[in-house]
């Protein structure tokens, strides 16, 4: 399945050389010069209503429709499972038009250039697509048209990212020299035993005039995230200003030595699953998420395979959150009593309750929550009770822990690939501003 497709459907992780490139986080505040004549003391003149939001759009002929826009956020809504206000709807609407007037530009400069999708490469990236959604290709219309999508919606940002990967690796090329290559892998070694962390930011640029509101918008953001409105990945397409705003903020591994300090002391002070901010950060504020952390080149302990078996006992329907509080409080006397897997089925079947043995697991695919309780458990030991009084309450028991092996250096060919996208993504970037800015664009 596409990237973009992949981001709008249910997020990305995008990995990229564990501390190998620099990520820019913020604009350069080093360069203020904007190389415009525009007055210290301006005067608006006209009657310019920024509220007044154009839905649709013609972009080189090519008509967005209050429909298609309509039909895009409906899909990134299911599939997301966002909770938003009128207002937030409004900001989504916005961003989904941005990103189907980008869309219609690199269709129409990929077929300028004789680049095509066939039809059953489209029909084949569709199944893949409904089954993220679990469903059957004969379903998946009945479902779109349900939220409110439709497959022609689907179809065409497919098309499009298609389209335009298969433009990028017949126009650009990008050359990675050995002595490059060699670099990286020195600065990696060097570095072996570092901390390094898995990022997400959301920058917003705040002058002093705008300092506190800016702060107050980005804390009432967290505080939607907190509580499930939204996830971190809207929140950074929305509100976010930096380069990496579109692809939902995503750092990727990156060391403190190359964060700015402020952002470096917070991912220092952060466990993992934890946000941070606003955290002043030139010119601005920034937002942190920490997705993961690890050191350089060494084990990484959430990598560890469990064997692991869950006791589980279900609430009735209709279970009020003082009645899961008692049961969870009976349940946890009986946690108590278990010395070792072996014990396991024998309490279960006393109490009533399911087993389920899992040995696939690694500590990382576990909820953050459980994480570092985990890490520090001892074979035969159980875990609190955790649940809820929808689903009931459950103990993970460790019967086993497969350690992880220690890290070890990419291979140059790695690194020669994954330098070699950096340099197409960046390449691609600059494509698109120049397509934006020759564009003729109508809103309507």
């Amino acid at each position: 399945m596409s990237t973009r497709i992949a981001r709008a459907l249910a997020g990305t992780a995008m990995v990229g050389l564990a501390g190998a490139a620099l990520a820019q986080t913020v604009p350069d505040s080093t360069v203020p010069q904007t190389g415009l004549d525009i007055p210290e003391n301006l005067q608006i003149f006209g009657k310019v209503d920024p509220n007044v939001r154009k839905a649709t759009a013609i972009v080189n002929g090519t008509v967005i429709t209050g429909t298609d826009v309509d039909q895009r956020v409906a899909l990134i809504v299911a599939a997301n499972q966002y909770n938003l206000k009128p207002e937030e709807m409004q900001q989504l609407r916005l961003t989904v038009l941005r990103g189907l007037i980008d869309e219609a530009l690199e269709i129409q400069e990929a077929k300028a250039h004789e680049v095509t999708v066939k039809s059953d490469e489209l029909d084949q990236a569709m199944v893949k697509v409904a089954q993220n959604f679990g469903k059957t290709p004969a379903d998946f219309g009945p479902f779109l048209r349900s939220i409110g999508s439709s497959l022609r919606s689907v179809r065409m940002q497919i098309e499009g990212e298609l389209a335009w990967q298969r433009y990028l690796r017949r126009t650009v090329e990008v050359n990675v020299s050995d002595e490059e290559v060699k670099a990286i892998l020195a600065r990696m070694q060097a570095s072996k035993g570092t901390d390094e962390y898995h990022l997400r930011e959301i920058y917003m640029s705040a002058p002093p005039e705008r300092a506190a509101a800016v702060a107050a918008a980005l804390r009432q953001a967290m505080e939607d995230m907190k509580t499930g409105k939204a996830p971190f990945d809207y929140y950074s397409k929305t509100l976010g200003e930096s380069t990496i705003a579109a692809s939902g903020g995503e750092l990727g591994w990156v060391r403190s030595d190359v964060l700015p300090t402020e952002l470096a002391t917070a991912a220092g002070e952060m466990q993992v699953g934890q946000m941070a901010g606003p955290i002043p950060n030139s010119g601005g504020f920034s937002v942190l998420y920490l997705e993961d952390k690890r050191k350089v080149l060494e084990a990484d302990p959430r990598s560890a395979r469990l064997n692991l078996k869950q006791m589980k006992i279900a609430f009735p329907a209709g279970t009020t959150q003082e009645q899961a509080q008692e049961r969870a409080a009976a349940f946890a006397k009986t946690v108590q009593g278990i010395n070792g897997c072996g014990t396991v089925s024998k309490i279960a079947a006393d109490i009533g309750a399911e087993v389920v043995d899992n040995d696939t697991l690694t500590i990382r695919d576990l909820p953050a929550a459980l994480q570092d309780m985990v890490l520090n458990m001892q074979v035969g030991q159980a875990t609190p009770p955790f649940g809820s009084p929808n689903e009931g309450v459950s103990t993970l028991v460790l019967c086993g822990r497969d350690e992880a092996r220690g890290g070890s250096l990419p291979s140059a060919a790695q690194i020669q690939n994954q330098m070699e996208e950096q340099g197409v993504n960046l390449r691609a970037a600059k494509i698109l501003r120049d397509l934006r800015r020759d564009a003729v664009i109508q809103y309507r």
